[in-house]
């Protein structure tokens, strides 16, 4: 009997050194649970990826991931009522080559790649000089939504709210989204280089119709060009998306 006991007592004094933090509570399993529901990235992660499976070396990195990050502050904020889209200009690149690009989000593929005009007054083969004046038929930089469509005398037209100090008079100077006989392979052809339009993004007449039907409606349209202004002073381009993303 005194054997059994001093047993006995053995064991209630190594129980009652266990450490019952040991044991998961409810609390710590729901909240194991949540993390699983969820994941984070990066958004130099998140771009890097996106980027990769567009496998188009016509588009370039650096402005891609400029033009995503301000398309992820646009839906952020709500001012995106159409996320599907997301439209990329880049006016460094020679107007005999394709320099828009239009990629669905969804599927991270670049859906339409074409030639797109600049203005008249912001340079010939190559646009080099912007401005937001009216009247002054050069192209604007930066972050724009897509509006209504309308038939003009350019026939079916797109068009555009500028977001930005360097694009905000996009409305009341006309800039919209049209077709034209100067932004199509055969001006090309024949000239080296593209027409020029009055400051409007003009677009080849084969296929434009379907592109205005698809970015129409509340998407983001980003006009690049290196300008260190206009990038060190966007607040969209320079937007905090740093932290991390949660999908």
């Amino acid at each position: 009997m005194r054997g059994s006991g001093l047993l006995l007592l053995i064991f209630f004094v190594a129980v009652s050194n266990i450490s019952w933090d040991l044991i998961p509570s409810n609390k710590t399993s729901i909240s194991i649970a949540e993390k699983t529901l969820e994941e984070t990235i990066s958004f130099e992660d998140y771009a890097t990826s996106f980027y990769r499976h567009l496998e188009n070396s016509a588009l370039e990195y650096n402005v891609f991931k400029t033009a995503l990050r301000g398309y992820l502050q646009l839906q952020k904020s709500g001012q995106l009522t159409n996320k599907k889209f997301l439209s990329i200009i880049d006016f460094s690149k020679s107007s005999s080559k394709q320099r828009l690009f239009i990629i669905d989000v969804e599927t991270k593929e670049i859906i339409h790649q074409s030639l797109v005009a600049h203005g008249r007054n912001s340079g010939l083969e190559f646009a080099k000089k912007f401005s937001n004046k009216v009247n002054s038929h050069q192209s604007s930089l930066g972050f724009y939504v897509t509006a209504e469509t309308y038939s003009g005398k350019h026939g079916y037209s797109l068009r555009l709210d500028g977001l930005e100090y360097s694009n905000n008079n996009a409305r009341r100077r006309a800039v919209v989204i049209h077709a034209a006989d100067y932004a199509g392979e055969n001006f090309v052809k024949k000239n080296g280089r593209l027409g020029r339009s009055f400051g409007c993004p003009s677009l080849p007449q084969n296929g434009y119709k379907e592109v205005i039907s698809k970015i129409k409606g509340g998407s983001c349209l980003f006009i690049y060009y290196p300008k260190k202004t206009y990038l060190n002073k966007s607040k969209l381009a320079n937007s905090l998306i740093n932290a991390e993303l949660t999908f």
